[in-house]
């Protein structure tokens, strides 16, 4: 049975009640989408080479309120950010670097600049739908809200955000959408709406994840499998809740990846090795990806490579691998072999991958050691956001108690930046998106 703690009924009700407030209407008539955030135990920084990766959602997220405006207007408010979002679905969007996408009010009002930021993704998810020929002709009057306190950075709480808005709109012009169109929806988003070169695994995750299960999915070939959740044995009885809980301990550092220009540049790096590769072994004609190198062909022609594209190609093969092995550890309930797994993940990212920063690698570091921990590694790209490790149930207060201490020790600045009451969370597997 799912874990119905979030979220909880007075979250909902609340955000009913902004909504009917906004909008004079009935708070029975608003409804509420739940977009989960997202973990990768294994499979990091592949997912845009066509690599295999996995992924599960937590029970944090994001909730999006909302009626339809029974017209075309979009008026959006945030808990988390001030100003309001206002547009029409009728208006067509453009790609951010698009001289046409500054519409008349965005560019003529300075006062609207901060709504132009988080609003973003409304926009895009618009963008997306047109994109695929939707013509939208019924807005939303939403209101949007994040887990409380909970540093979202390295939660890809920017897909989270995207499909709640995509799931609102196709709900309010009654659109019918699979799952996985809403993958290629979010996808059109930040690669082509926001110009980030991500690939399909954060959405892939909100979408198809189920309570508790590990989702596996082939990004070249876009199949996935949920794997069920480990089994352990108690008292004589089989029980799934207390296999583990999941810790997310903030670094304090907050960028977004679309400002980041490391994360795009580590993208093209594997395009480079790919390429490289494909050409020794007279298969130039395929996408310069990794996912259309042969094992064999990279152990066979790796030396041509330059020092740093040898890594990254390292990076890749080695975590396809480790993915493989993992899944096998899962289904079998060896936490301690999937721990480790993921910490050799978390070690390629930063050694063969390079990346991450110095308040990151130390938080990673203190985790290895943390009490109860069965491994840790970056939460999302490594750039900024958090660490996220698996641990046991009987070891959660220890664990966080000693990742507290230990970070304020090294960072007492970035760690003083971070509400003491998240620093470090536990959480539970969660379910995927859905609108209730």
């Amino acid at each position: 049975m799912a874990d119905l703690s979030w979220p909880s009924e007075s979250e909902l009700d609340g955000i009913r009640k902004k909504v009917a407030e906004m909008s004079g209407r009935g708070v029975e008539e608003v409804r509420v989408v739940v977009s989960p955030y997202r973990i990768c135990p294994l499979g990091a920084h592949i997912d845009h080479q066509g690599g295999t990766v996995t992924a599960m959602t937590i029970n944090k997220g994001i909730l999006l309120g909302f009626v339809p405006s029974n017209d075309s207007q979009v008026i959006i408010r945030s808990g988390q950010f001030k100003g309001e979002v206002m547009f029409r679905v009728d208006d067509i969007q453009f790609p951010k670097d698009n001289p046409n996408s500054l519409d008349k009010d965005h560019a003529n009002n300075s006062a609207k600049k901060e709504e132009c930021n988080w609003g973003t993704y409304a926009r895009g998810a618009l963008y997306a739908l047109q994109r695929k020929g939707n013509h939208l002709r019924q807005g939303i009057t939403g209101y949007l809200c994040g887990s409380d306190g909970l540093d979202s950075s390295g939660l890809s709480s920017s897909a989270a955000v995207g499909v709640a808005y995509l799931l609102a709109l196709e709900t309010a012009n009654n659109l019918t959408v699979l799952p996985e169109e809403n993958i290629e929806y979010d996808r059109l988003i930040e690669n082509e709406y926001l110009g980030l070169k991500n690939g399909i695994l954060d959405q892939s995750a909100i979408l198809l994840s189920r309570y508790g299960c590990l989702t596996c999915m082939n990004c070249k070939t876009k199949e996935h499998k949920l794997i069920n959740p480990p089994k352990v044995q108690s008292n004589l009885k089989t029980e799934t809740k207390k296999a583990y809980k999941i810790l997310l301990a903030s670094s304090g550092l907050k960028q977004a990846l679309t400002t980041n220009p490391g994360y795009n540049r580590r993208v093209t790096e594997c395009q480079e090795a790919a390429k490289v590769l494909l050409v020794s072994s007279g298969k130039e004609g395929l996408d310069p990806l990794l996912c259309n190198v042969e094992p064999e062909v990279y152990t066979a022609h790796k030396s041509k490579l330059e020092a740093h594209l040898a890594r990254r190609a390292e990076h890749y093969f080695s975590e396809n691998m480790r993915v493989l092995k993992g899944l096998e550890a899962w289904a079998s309930g060896h936490l301690e072999d999937f721990g480790q797994l993921i910490s050799a993940s978390g070690l390629s990212s930063i050694q063969n991958y390079e990346s991450g920063c110095e308040p990151m690698k130390q938080l990673y570091e203190i985790l290895l050691k943390a009490p109860g921990v069965f491994g840790a590694r970056f939460s999302g790209a490594g750039f900024r956001g958090c660490c996220l490790a698996f641990v046991d149930p009987d070891y959660t207060t220890e664990a966080a108690s000693y990742v507290k201490t230990e970070y304020s020790k090294l960072q007492p600045v970035l760690a003083s930046q971070t509400n003491p009451a998240t620093a470090v969370v536990i959480c539970d597997a969660g379910d995927c998106a859905r609108v209730i």
